[in-house]
């Protein structure tokens, strides 16, 4: 037995997905470790434009960088590597290799994330039936900032209603600057709505069964057109490794 025995995991195993607010998701994170969130999400302020857009835009900005999480508890660091994602999963822009900025060393090593890592961890291997766990997941982590101008919306998904191919993802809120809308909306495999909910509050997390669920988020604009307005989310996913 892991670390975590928690409420929502209930919610995932019923439904492939949970929404899981502040008020929960912040205790947690603390019990595994979770320390200076706010220089964690400053860090947000030093991502790169993501030229790999096929739809043209330049309103994502991202950092990337995988990691190995073994059953024994060890969280390695792997060399930088492409995001590769196949057009059966990403038909905007799957079927490249995509390189992005590596995330910070010391981002990398930040009790922030290696909190989130050792939870998603837990949760991975607590709902992966016994026989099928395995001794270490390939974590991939996404830093994501999405940006909205007065002439032109931020899409946090430009690829739509989507899967990624994966075991499973997390979805944590890191802040929300002057913008409107960026739903959550979970879809079953036929495309039917399950349910929706918007990540407002830092650490406001959404986690999904990726092999269950299809997953998707509005566009989104800014409230007040004079200033400057953006999402930041990190996301993490976890595959058999």
């Amino acid at each position: 037995m892991t670390n975590a025995s928690l409420s929502f995991e209930d919610a995932l195993k019923q439904n492939g997905f949970a929404f899981v607010r502040a008020g929960e998701m912040g205790p947690l994170l603390q019990r595994f470790g979770l320390d200076d969130w706010d220089g964690f999400a400053a860090s947000w302020n030093r991502l790169g434009l993501d030229r790999y857009m096929a739809d043209g835009g330049r309103y994502r900005r991202r950092r990337y960088a995988t990691w190995s999480l073994r059953e024994n508890g060890d969280i390695t660091r792997k060399r930088h590597q492409p995001h590769y994602q196949s057009r059966d999963y990403n038909l905007l822009n799957g079927g490249i290799e995509r390189w992005f900025g590596p995330i910070e060393d010391r981002i990398g090593d930040h009790p922030a994330l290696r909190a989130i890592l050792r939870l998603a961890r837990d949760v991975a291997t607590d709902l992966t039936p016994e026989p099928e766990r395995p001794e270490s997941w390939h974590a991939e982590v996404h830093q994501f900032r999405i940006e909205a101008r007065p002439d032109n919306r931020g899409h946090p998904t430009p690829e739509g209603m989507h899967r990624d191919g994966v075991d499973w993802v997390f979805v944590l809120m890191v802040a929300r600057e002057n913008v409107r809308s960026g739903e959550t909306t979970i879809h079953d495999l036929q495309r039917r709505t399950l349910g929706s909910f918007t990540l407002e509050r830092p650490m406001d997390t959404a986690i999904v069964d990726d092999h269950r669920v299809y997953h998707g988020v509005t566009a989104v604009e800014p409230v007040d057109p004079s200033r400057p307005a953006h999402r930041d989310v990190l996301v993490v996913t976890l595959r058999h490794e």
